[in-house]
């Protein structure tokens, strides 16, 4: 028997947003920087795998003093 290929789950920009407590506009930020990998799906929908959104790097803040 062959094995069966786990299918991909995606998600919206405005899902992954919610996800990561971000707002859409840095999301589009992290596309447009190579840090998260997106996808076209179709001529206007943007799609993000949720498992390179799983592996996107989270900031982690800073004190200043």
């Amino acid at each position: 028997m062959a094995e069966r290929r786990a299918v991909p789950v995606y998600v919206s920009l405005g899902e992954a947003a919610d996800a990561m407590s971000v707002s859409v506009k840095t999301i589009r930020r992290w596309i447009a920087s190579g840090a998260l990998p997106a996808y076209r799906c179709g001529k206007r929908a943007i799609r993000i795998r949720l498992e390179d959104l799983e592996a996107a790097p989270r900031q982690i803040p800073t004190a200043r003093w």
